[in-house]
């Protein structure tokens, strides 16, 4: 597998620098590749296995956004304004200019809700994760599948090639010995040329064979995903299958398919997901639960400072007339004053009293700093509100059949999972007994393709033979070169159907049987 890695990264970094060096280089070395790591690799970097696998993750956090549901949530602010200058409204058509101010503040609220819905969204959750983990492992062995058919078509590509190759070698064998009985006179031209043609025949088989061959591992690659490493030609498959005889019994089979067949499971996960999806249904029935807390504070500085002093400086005006005329009732009583009370209940300093100055004319310089201060609040010198808290308990009465819909819904669900569930375990069961017939057929074909090919290299022995006496024909050589061809072929490919119907099975099952 390190190689392979190894080799993946070398070609891409290569092809650059081949296309700058016209130097003729050696032959790459031949890459070997077993199918554990054609699997491996596959798992790796399969385009459409690595979409299935990249469920899993929102699966996960689908869970956990569940479980966090059932926490409060927490949210903080702060904001920052400005208003300009205007007039304000007191009604009876009294208003006021305003000063242009600036304002901020923040907010800390809190807020948890627990209702049924977001109880049993925890499970609804996790058992869609269950599904989703499950048709991950359905993926995961389709492309296992997928992958070792896809070596197994091919080796048997390679193995036509042998066989091919095979024939190119007896046909250059005829057409010597043709030459030779035509050279002493026992033979014909005819034979001779009918020889080349038979040999021509074989070669362009065989450069078909070839490209089958490499079509084939392309097409291997393809599936697992990679480019190849080095020139198809070069890239050897040294895994080999044995024969051997089946020995399954068929209602085992069926058990460990009903138990272990990925399609059928993630169909269950996504029943157990439907199941869960009536019980989140049923729970919007149940009150809900509300609780709010919050804090919060605010800053408001007024920016003209005329209005800021002169607002206050009025009405501390208005003070000291207020005093004054007081004072003035005062001092006409009988007496001049009010017995007992000092100063005969005069202010002696309606200034000072109202927070002017000694002439009246401005606050007081103390009083005025106060105000200023008090008003350079902007951004951050908050005055806090109250603490708040809200706990609230609602039970919906009626939403117009929007729960009832829902659950109805929810529960068409299910019963649709039912039925899918049900549909793919008789399917399921159709497909193991299928292809465990099919193995069998499989199998004893074999036997018969190698009686077949012992008889067709028989004959072509005996045709040899004969063509070397003199007492046979080119005719009978050719066609039992070609009996020999076929009959090759017809065993190599009931060897890899016998293989092919044994991954098949496989794949029915869900589970390896080798």
């Amino acid at each position: 597998m390190t190689r392979w890695l190894y080799l993946l990264a070398f070609g891409a970094l290569a092809a650059p620098l081949a296309a700058q060096d016209s130097t003729p280089a050696a032959p790459p070395p031949a890459v070997s590749l077993t199918l554990a790591e054609a699997l491996e690799l596959a798992r790796r970097n399969s385009p459409a296995f690595r979409q299935v696998r990249n469920d899993a993750g929102p699966a996960r956090w689908a869970v956990r956004n569940a479980y966090g549901n059932l926490l409060p949530t927490v949210n903080s602010g702060v904001d920052f304004g400005y208003t300009g200058s205007g007039q304000s409204n007191f009604g009876g058509g009294f208003t006021r200019a305003t000063s242009p101010y600036l304002s901020s503040g923040y907010g800390l609220n809190l807020q948890w809700q627990l209702d049924g819905t977001r109880l049993s969204a925890v499970g609804q959750q996790k058992a869609n994760q269950r599904a989703t983990e499950e048709e991950i492992a359905g993926a995961e062995h389709g492309l296992t599948v997928d992958v070792t058919l896809q070596y197994l078509t091919a080796l048997q590509a390679a193995a036509q090639v042998a066989v091919a190759r095979q024939q190119v070698a007896r046909n250059e064998e005829f057409l010597q010995l043709a030459q030779a009985r035509y050279r002493v006179g026992q033979g014909t031209l005819l034979e001779v040329r009918q020889a080349e043609v038979q040999k021509a025949q074989s070669e362009v088989q065989l450069l078909r064979n070839l490209q089958a061959e490499n079509d084939a591992k392309l097409e291997l690659l393809r599936r697992m995903g990679v480019t190849p490493p080095a020139p198809v030609e070069r890239i050897e498959l040294t895994d080999s299958f044995p024969v051997t005889a089946p020995e399954y019994r068929l209602d085992q089979l069926l058990a460990m398919a009903e138990e272990r067949n990925p399609s059928l499971r993630a169909l269950r996960a996504r029943e157990d997901a439907a199941e869960a999806g009536v019980r989140a249904a049923k729970s919007a029935f149940l009150p809900s639960l509300t609780l709010q807390a919050g804090w919060s504070g605010f800053t408001q500085e007024f920016t003209d400072d005329g209005l800021v002093i002169g607002g206050p400086l009025a009405s501390a005006r208005e003070t000291a007339r207020n005093c004054e005329f007081q004072n003035n009732l005062i001092r006409a009583l009988p007496g001049g004053g009010i017995p007992n009370e000092p100063n005969g209940g005069l202010i002696p300093d309606c200034n000072a009293f109202a927070g002017l100055n000694g002439s009246g004319t401005a606050l007081d310089p103390a009083l005025e700093a106060r105000i200023r201060k008090q008003n350079d609040v902007f951004p951050f010198d908050y005055t806090a509100q109250p603490f708040r808290a809200t706990l609230s308990v609602s039970l919906p009465i009626f939403t117009g059949f929007g729960r009832s819909l829902r659950l109805s819904q929810a529960r068409a669900q299910r019963e649709d999972a039912e039925e899918g569930v049900r549909a793919r375990a008789l399917q399921v069961r159709s497909e193991v007994h299928s292809r465990f017939l099919n193995l069998e057929t499989a199998y004893r074909a074999i036997a018969v393709q190698e009686v077949s090919r012992r008889a067709a290299r028989e004959q072509l022995q005996l045709a040899q033979d004969r063509y070397r006496l003199g007492s046979g024909t080119s005719l009978e050589v050719t066609d039992a070169q070609n009996a020999v061809q076929r009959a090759e072929a017809d065993y190599v490919n009931a060897v890899y159907d016998y293989h092919k119907a044994l991954a098949a099975l496989e794949a029915a099952v869900g589970r390896p049987l080798r």
